[in-house]
């Protein structure tokens, strides 16, 4: 254990890219829970990663704006699908969602299926490279993260519209920051851990999320592990005790 490797230079901006993530994610993740449309996230992610392997078959820039386009095109798009199917089919929406998640996969992988550095594009859809953010990089998402939280705190209340449009664009850019399971574990385990609090779940639910980045990045550094995959092991833990926590102090009014 070489406590050498903690340093801020290096973990300083995967940190905030995990603050800048849990910005929108988890006031999002409440909604979704409240919702019970729980893999909405894996399939939005995984549509917005489809639409940036088919730019990547173009050969595109991996960060250049038409990959960006491509790529919130195809997660709004699919929000829209998800938003009319909620309205005339709700009792299987989850179940739809579902589907859409495992063809948007399959298509990804069908995509990639002549492509020698396959692997490498679905290991970093998956667990992401948040490692290797910059400053620089996370400028542009946190105006984006901003003009989404403007938005959604003004207009959450005035239609489901606007949840599904918000909500893609957050998942499209956070599925590029920092993975497919990075971006469900963010949305939903500081939801779940103060579901039953009493009051305060916002702040209770970003303080946790920041916890578990924190204690993450700490331990991949430490231990060399993949930054991604112990991460989401930190939130659940974080996850965990706070949940245990808060049915202490009883089941929220």
């Amino acid at each position: 254990m070489d406590f050498s490797t903690l340093d801020l230079s290096i973990l300083g901006p995967p940190f905030l890219a995990g603050l800048l993530v849990l910005s929108t994610h988890v006031p999002l993740g409440q909604q979704v829970l409240k919702r019970g449309i729980i893999f909405i996230d894996l399939a939005i992610a995984q549509i917005a990663g489809l639409g940036v392997i088919a730019a990547h078959s173009f050969t595109w820039e991996s960060h250049g704006w038409m990959v960006q386009i491509v790529a919130m095109s195809a997660a709004l798009g699919g929000a829209l699908v998800f938003y009319f199917f909620e309205r005339r089919f709700p009792g299987i929406l989850e179940a739809i969602i579902g589907c859409v998640f495992v063809l948007a996969a399959s298509g990804g992988i069908l995509l990639l299926s002549h492509n020698p550095h396959a692997s490498e594009h679905l290991q970093e859809l998956l667990v992401g490279q948040i490692l290797w953010v910059n400053y620089s990089t996370l400028a542009p998402i946190a105006v984006l993260y901003a003009v989404i939280l403007v938005l959604w705190f003004l207009l959450k209340h005035r239609s489901t519209l606007v949840f599904y449009l918000l909500f893609a664009l957050a998942i499209t850019a956070s599925v590029q920051l920092v993975g497919v399971y990075l971006v469900f574990a963010s949305l939903i385990i500081p939801a779940l851990a103060v579901h039953r609090a009493k009051s305060h779940q916002l702040p209770v639910g970003y303080g946790l999320g920041a916890m578990g980045y924190a204690l993450g990045l700490a331990a991949s550094a430490l231990f060399d592990l993949p930054a991604g995959a112990i991460i989401v092991w930190a939130l659940a833990a974080c996850g965990i005790l706070s949940s245990y926590w808060s049915g202490r102090t009883g089941p929220a009014k």
